[in-house]
Parts: C-alpha cells; sequence; structure tokens
C-alpha cells in the first residue's frame, strides 16, 4: 500500500491457522485418537479415517454453515455408528476428549502473537477474537494458551448462529464493542470467511495472515506470514497510541 494505513479503532482476530499452525495439531489429535480406536474397536487405520471422512462430510451436508457442523463429538459419534457399532457414547467422548489433548499439546503460538496481543492492550485499541466453532472448545483454546488475559471480547459462530462469512458474527462482534466509529480492521488467514467476510460486513481493513504453500488474497489490504510483520504495518498507522 503507498498510502499510510489508518489506526484501527478496533481489531477483529481469527484464531484457528492464524495464531497457530492448524494442520500439525489436527494431524496429532486424529493419530491420538485413531490409535485409541484401533485399539478398543479392533478396527483398521483405513477403515476408521474412512468412516471418519464419511461422517465428518454427512454432518457438514446436514449442518453446514453452522458451528454444529465441525463438533467433533458428532464426527466421532457418526464414525462408531458407520463402522456398524452403535452409538457407544462413552466411546466417543473419549475420542473427542484424546483428540483435543493431543490437539492442543502440538499446537504452538506462533511467534510475537503474544507480542501483538500485547500491544494492541496497551495502545487500548479494543480487540474480538471472531471464530467459527463451538463456544466450549474455543474457550478452552483460549484458556489454554491464556490469550483470556490479553482480551475482553470472544465471539463464536455457535453464539452468532452462523459461521463466518455471516455477517452476524462481525456485527456481533462490533455490537458487543458498544459500536464502533472509524476504522475496523481484520486479521485471519481464509480468503472467503475472514477477508471477504469482514470487508463485505463491516468494510474492514484487512491483514491476510498466508500460510506456507498458499496463495496471497487478491482482496486484502495486507499481506503476511508473521506476527512481526503485523506488528511492523500496525507501526506505519502511528500505533501504538501514545498515552
Amino acid at each position: 500500500m503507498s498510502i499510510r494505513p489508518t489506526t484501527p479503532n478496533c481489531f477483529l482476530l481469527d484464531l484457528d491457522n492464524t495464531f497457530y499452525h492448524y494442520p500439525p495439531a489436527h494431524e496429532a489429535g486424529m493419530d491420538a485418537s485413531t490409535k485409541m480406536a484401533k485399539t478398543i474397536l479392533n478396527v483398521s487405520e483405513k477403515e476408521f479415517l474412512q468412516c471418519f471422512k464419511d461422517a465428518r462430510s454427512e454432518i457438514h451436508r446436514r449442518l453446514g454453515g453452522t458451528a454444529s457442523s465441525h463438533y467433533r463429538l458428532l464426527y466421532f459419534q457418526r464414525t462408531i455408528e458407520r463402522l456398524g457399532l452403535g452409538s457407544q457414547l462413552a466411546l466417543a467422548f473419549k475420542l473427542e476428549e484424546t483428540y483435543w489433548a493431543a490437539f492442543l499439546a502440538e499446537a504452538k503460538i506462533r511467534d510475537e502473537a503474544m507480542d501483538f496481543l500485547d500491544d494492541l492492550r496497551l495502545a487500548g485499541i479494543p480487540a474480538v477474537f471472531v471464530t467459527d466453532l463451538t463456544a466450549e472448545i474455543q474457550f478452552r483454546k483460549l484458556l489454554f494458551w491464556r490469550m483470556d488475559r490479553y482480551i475482553d471480547w470472544v465471539v463464536t459462530s455457535q453464539e452468532a448462529g452462523a459461521d463466518k462469512p455471516n455477517a452476524r458474527i462481525f456485527e456481533l462482534a462490533l455490537a458487543k464493542l458498544g459500536g464502533v466509529e472509524g476504522n475496523v480492521w481484520m486479521l485471519g488467514d481464509n480468503e472467503e470467511r475472514d477477508i471477504l467476510g469482514a470487508k463485505n460486513a463491516v468494510d474492514a481493513t484487512t491483514i491476510h495472515f498466508k500460510n506456507t504453500g498458499e496463495q496471497p488474497s487478491p482482496n486484502a489490504d495486507f499481506v503476511v506470514n508473521s506476527f512481526s510483520e503485523v506488528r511492523k504495518i500496525l507501526r506505519k498507522t502511528g500505533f501504538p497510541k501514545q498515552s
């Protein structure tokens, strides 16, 4: 951008695959739950993973666009049912708990991500995590990483009643702040959900966090691959504000 960007009056933040790299965490979770299923159910890894894939697709078709369509407990319940073993509720819970325990153990917050959140806090610029999935697991992630110390507001797609890019989730975030006059900024990794979603819903200035191997967003105002770059962009706006 050739002109100096305007200082944000608030920041909307995606969580998954933005503040940490999602694929390795998901792989660790699936590996742990698959090993458990092989031991308890005596099924092959291939059979379990195929049933999981089919269960996930089925639930997405049925519940697409809602937080419940991402709910791992439903995936595992339906996987067990597709294996012809009934619902087995206790095992479904155990597989979900195993998945998330391994997921959180593997997920690593990106360098300078916490420094960025601290920048926002010290500058007095309100920030809201705007994230898909259920409130329970997103709260669990934020508490596990102790991100709740840095920001006061969270909006999940479960609370908003729709996944991004639906405008409701972005509008609810601004409503929690009491309305925002001025520049809304959005940081996220997904072109459709985060970049176009925030632009169309609240006319946000957008930063695309591009993960390795991804194409840069053609619609974002900025494209970065590290939080040091995010902080550098913001310093050009006069950020953080001086008290």
